[in-house]
């Protein structure tokens, strides 16, 4: 029987995330983006909510493996219309708010690469503009065959800040990154894989979901030093390119 995070952990209920622990005493805890009927747009609630989560799993010892998932039909839509339209407003203003706005933004999706346990992106459906910037900061990507991607950057008019313009060439090359954006297309799971993008595709969201029980039987003292080490060389390359920007 799954159970949620103990309360010593996380006692506080999240308005856009649930934490589950599906097989007691597995170290594999699923974080699950839980607005599964607005598709999981991401909110300020959301952003707020992430980095807590991720520092309550980082610093609890039952935890090996995070799984980051989507409730309902898909991943994640994207930043929500409403969010978009007060960043929209803040560009508009221009000043301190919106800086203050993007870098807390920037904070939380980073928070995935400061934590100290590897996190696997578990996507099925869509995985659109502001959640490829989310995966792109995660340790492994899995998809379903029928999971999606699209970088939403030109069709929104908007500079993706985020991570996916810094991240992603990283991942996949510069060269596809331009191609991805330019045109914000649609790429399917397949694509995605050949890419670079994502390690593995599976069947089903079952088969998804029993992935992150292969990378919780490793041994996590060398795995970890071994995350460490890559993890501060590409933040090191994250920082750099935000910094010629």
């Amino acid at each position: 029987m799954a159970r949620k995070l103990g309360k010593s952990v996380a006692e506080e209920k999240y308005k856009t995330l649930e934490v589950v622990e599906k097989n007691p005493k597995s170290g594999v805890f699923h974080l699950y983006l839980n607005r599964s009927r607005q598709r999981n747009a991401l909110t300020h609630d959301f952003f707020t909510e992430f980095l807590k989560a991720l520092y309550a799993l980082d610093h609890n010892h039952d935890v090996n493996v995070i799984v980051l998932s989507g409730a309902g039909d898909h991943f994640c839509s994207g930043i929500d219309i409403f969010q978009l339209k007060s960043i929209t407003q803040s560009y508009h203003d221009a000043g301190e708010s919106l800086r203050r706005q993007i870098l807390a933004m920037q904070d939380s999706v980073t928070a995935l690469e400061r934590c100290q346990k590897p996190v696997i992106a578990s996507i099925h459906g869509a995985c659109i503009g502001g959640a490829v910037d989310i995966v792109t900061a995660c340790d492994l990507r899995y998809c379903t065959e029928d999971a999606f991607f699209s970088v939403k950057v030109v069709d929104l008019a908007l500079a993706a800040d985020l991570s996916t313009l810094q991240r992603l060439p990283l991942i996949v090359g510069y060269g596809n990154v331009m191609e991805l954006a330019l045109t914000a297309r649609r790429f399917s799971s397949s694509e995605a894989k050949q890419l670079g993008f994502v390690s593995r595709a599976f069947p089903s969201k079952d088969d998804l979901d029993q992935a992150g029980s292969c990378v919780a039987g490793r041994d996590f003292p060398a795995a970890l030093c071994n995350r460490k080490i890559i993890g501060a060389r590409y933040s090191a390359d994250y920082e750099a390119s935000n910094e010629d920007e």
